[in-house]
């Protein structure tokens, strides 16, 4: 198959407003802007007919704003909206028909000392108007507020613009009204996007968690989480089907949440012309794909394992969300699809953009005649295209990064080091462009989760780094997700000994190996990261000379606490466990051990790692009368999703490596 690639910028304004760092870019700061700027497009979609996209792009440093552009017709896309970011952001946007989107925002709020977040759905025309709120208003009769604004399930494509929404239904009283609303939890409901009319679908259950459509307007599958004793939702969910044409709700199997692992059939997607669930299972140790027949039979069989790794990602496309394959991460992504024309298609997209190999279908037009794409890799951030697959013609949208052309980029490597105990870690070394590898500046660089792993491809953390002339290694620790159940073990942070072990063993293999010049090593890290990075010094503390850590968790005790009034605490609980192990592995409670310099960030509206770690590990440091400067971000979360606040860390963690390390 032959691909002709046609490289058409739609958006020629905003390459142009971006600023391209040239190759010889010399400084920090320059390269901290181009590394910390946002992604170009956070989310695309393809219209039902395939003539049009709407992408969501960065507006200013942290708002955004949605653009519908035509890649067939060229030209500049046009803006229908925006976000500011403080405090609403736009999260996505779905065409729901070929002149109406369906979109949700994200609002966070501090107020006093509780973070608060809520979701809203609303529905826009691909012009800008008619804007109407989807989400169910709250009035003065509910009893209580509730910040789920709701999911759509389904882009039911039935040509009159409605969709599945699962919602959640607060109870009504009111004292001057005999009449009460006594719907409570979840339920589905059929939303006319013009008109809102709302028909319920399946009735709210306050117990019930999820629901799976399969695509084309029915509701198969519903996740049922009992309320334990202690009032906290257990930690399982019971999964139950209805086969075709019945009302009856039948068991299909019990999901155990194990503290970042889980044990039984997990269903992700329903396909209804074969009649099955697809979902992950496990097999010899390590999770598989199944497929399990919805006809009463209760058929299993197993669609896709791998003896090395998980098989953790289902390949869907389109509108109706068709399961087409799986994928596994070995040293590589690598998809495996069941649809022959998408596999073939695959493969000559990938020959066709040889420094792009990773290639992903995101979204499609009705009759799939038209695909959209993104392709990327370690030196190449990546770029969304449209494919006709009738001429074969492949039309660039967007590169994912603009304001990296001109950088040299470093390839990624993947590698395996040995574990004291003998145990080969797999991870990814980096190393700066035209460098032998020999005698530099490193830093090892774990990753976040803990139920999580490292991938190759691009990676702006790392990239700026190796940019600045470090070496990055990125170590796949035991404790880390996609290795199997053995290699996950208790979680990093439970079994937290295992997985300092292995972050500390990648630094002493850059140090022997020689990619590493002695008493110029560092680590860096974010989330459970940060918390590596942190712990790391105080098991080893003359291993590394400075140590930097964003949104760090650093004492394990008062992180459960955080979680106490939310309902996923049991589950935070049973990750972190108890024991002498808590405080034993809580860095806020050894600060004292640690004897390099530390860095910190953290954004002030964190709801995954609160921001009074960070302030508790700096207080402990300074009373402990260790060097410590923790810098705060007003107004944003975990991520740290601002392009302003990104280039400022990039800058300060640069500024502050060379003076630690004396380069």
């Amino acid at each position: 198959m032959t691909i002709r690639v046609k490289s058409r910028a739609l958006v020629a304004a905003l390459l142009a407003a971006a600023s391209p760092v040239a190759a010889h870019a010399q400084g920090a700061a320059p390269l901290a802007r181009a590394f910390g700027a946002r992604e170009g497009i956070s989310q695309i979609s393809l219209s039902p007919d395939g003539s049009r996209v709407a992408m969501i792009v960065p507006a200013g440093t942290r708002g955004a704003a949605l653009m519908i552009a035509d890649p067939a017709k060229g030209g500049e896309p046009v803006s229908i909206m925006q976000t500011s970011g403080n405090p609403e952001k736009l999260a996505s946007c779905q065409w729901a028909t070929t002149e109406r989107l369906v979109c949700r925002a994200v609002v966070m709020t501090r107020n006093s000392n509780l973070i608060e977040g809520y979701t809203r759905l609303f529905a826009i025309n691909a012009d800008g108007k008619d804007f109407k709120l989807i989400t169910a208003r709250v009035n003065e009769r509910s009893l209580y507020f509730h910040g789920d604004g709701g999911r759509v399930l389904d882009l039911t494509g039935d040509g009159k613009g409605t969709v599945l929404v699962a919602r959640q239904y607060v109870p009504e009283s009111s004292i001057d009204r005999v009449i009460q609303k006594n719907d409570e939890g979840l339920g589905v409901e059929r939303v006319d996007l013009k008109t809102l009319q709302r028909r319920p679908v399946e009735r709210a259950k306050r117990d019930a968690v999820e629901y799976i459509s399969d695509g084309v307007g029915t509701v198969r599958i519903m996740g049922v989480r009992p309320i334990a004793g202690t009032g906290y939702s257990a930690n399982e969910i019971n999964y139950f089907y209805r086969k075709p044409e019945s009302r009856t709700w039948e068991p299909l199997s019990k999901l155990e949440l194990l503290g970042g692992r889980y044990k039984g059939f997990n269903p992700y997607a329903v396909d209804p012309k074969l009649n099955v669930a697809f979902g992950f299972d496990d097999y010899n140790g390590r999770q598989a794909l199944w497929k399990v027949a919805l006809d009463g039979s209760m058929r299993r069989d197993l669609v896709l394992a791998n003896t090395q790794v998980d098989v953790d990602d289902l390949i869907q496309i389109g509108r109706h969300r068709r399961v087409v394959g799986a994928s596994i991460a070995t040293d590589f992504r690598q998809p495996q699809f069941f649809d022959t024309e998408l596999a073939a298609l695959s493969k000559s997209l990938a020959k066709a953009l040889p420094k792009q190999p990773l290639v992903s279908f995101v979204d499609a037009s009705t009759d799939e005649s038209k695909l959209l794409m993104f392709a990327g890799g370690d030196t190449h951030p990546g770029t969304f295209y449209l494919f006709e697959k009738q001429n074969r013609k492949l039309a660039e949208v967007l590169p994912i990064r603009a304001e990296l052309a001109g950088v040299p980029l470093a390839t990624m490597k993947p590698v395996t080091f040995p574990a004291a105990d003998g145990t080969k870690i797999p991870g990814y070394l980096t190393l700066p462009v035209n460098s032998d590898g020999k005698n530099l500046p490193a830093i090892v660089m774990p990753h976040g989760g803990p139920s999580a792993r490292d991938e190759w491809g691009f990676d702006w953390w790392a990239q700026f780094f190796a940019a600045r002339g470090f070496a990055v290694l990125q170590p796949n620790f035991r404790g880390s997700t996609g290795y199997g159940s053995d290699w996950f073990a208790d979680n990093g942070f439970k079994s937290w000994r295992t997985a300092i072990g292995d972050v500390n063993d990648a630094g002493r293999w850059l140090l022997s190996s020689g990619i590493a010049r002695h008493g110029k090593l560092a680590i860096v890290g974010w989330s459970y990261g940060g918390y590596a990075a942190l712990q790391s010094g105080v098991v080893d503390p003359d291993l590394y000379k400075a140590v930097i850590a964003v949104a760090p968790v650093t004492d394990l005790a008062a992180w459960k606490q955080e979680f106490f009034e939310r309902a996923n605490y049991p589950q935070v609980v049973r990750m972190v466990g108890e024991g002498p192990h808590v405080r034993e592995g809580s860095p806020a409670q050894n600060a004292a051990a640690i004897r390099a310099p530390v860095l910190m960030f953290h954004g002030d509206l964190d709801l995954n790692v609160e921001i009074e770690e960070a302030r508790l590990m700096e207080r402990a440091l300074r009373s402990a009368g260790k060097s410590v400067e923790l810098v705060e971000y007003k107004g944003l979360a975990h991520s740290l999703d601002d392009g302003a606040a990104r280039a400022d860390m990039l800058e300060r963690s640069d500024t502050f490596l060379r003076k630690s390390l004396g380069l």
